[in-house]
């Protein structure tokens, strides 16, 4: 019996512009034909891509303040419980309770904590902890980094259909269209 290779499963499709107008168009384009996983690619940022893509509001400032404020009440009140509770120290007759002197520490703890709830937060909402990813197999995409922009159609988009989304990336005129295995 003879062994059969099976066809490696697609990823998606991408096709390859010159200008990043003509990626800006394409991305309108796409979003407005109905499809919503799919993501482009470009060597420098963009004004306005997120919008044409249809990108939802950023995660990451919520997720900074939000860990801001936990730093902040976090920092108060392990100062409040030490002085007040764990171990009470009456120094030169003030209160226990004097909170004028947390505020430095209560200021670090928030500084602290949305420091790292910036950096986990990009680093998780950008999965850039994703060491990799199916467009890096094909040739033409190492130009993304210099000169090329490219938009990629994902197969698990509930409106892809190879033949379909083959036609639409045609119609949007790219220097090339590849498929994307996984």
């Amino acid at each position: 019996m003879a062994h059969v290779e099976a066809e490696p499963k697609l990823y998606g499709l991408m096709a390859e512009f010159e200008t990043p107008e003509q990626l800006l168009e394409a991305a309108r384009r796409t979003r407005d034909a109905g499809y919503r996983k799919f993501d482009c690619y470009t060597p420098f940022p963009i004004h306005g891509l997120t919008a044409a893509m249809g990108v939802k509001e950023a995660k990451v400032p919520w997720t900074v303040f939000i860990m801001g404020l936990l730093g902040a009440i976090g920092a108060f009140s392990l100062q409040v419980w030490t002085s007040t509770v764990d171990y009470p120290l009456n120094v030169g007759g003030r209160d226990l309770l004097s909170w004028p002197y947390f505020i430095p520490i209560t200021f670090e703890g928030m500084v602290l904590a949305a420091a790292f709830g910036a950096f986990f937060g990009t680093h998780i909402y950008n999965r850039m902890l994703t060491y990799y990813h199916p467009v890096f197999n094909v040739p033409q995409f190492a130009r993304a980094s210099t000169d090329r922009f490219f938009v990629c159609i994902e197969s698990k988009d509930p409106k892809f259909n190879r033949d379909e989304a083959y036609q639409f990336l045609q119609s949007l005129n790219p220097l090339s269209i590849t498929e994307v295995p996984e």
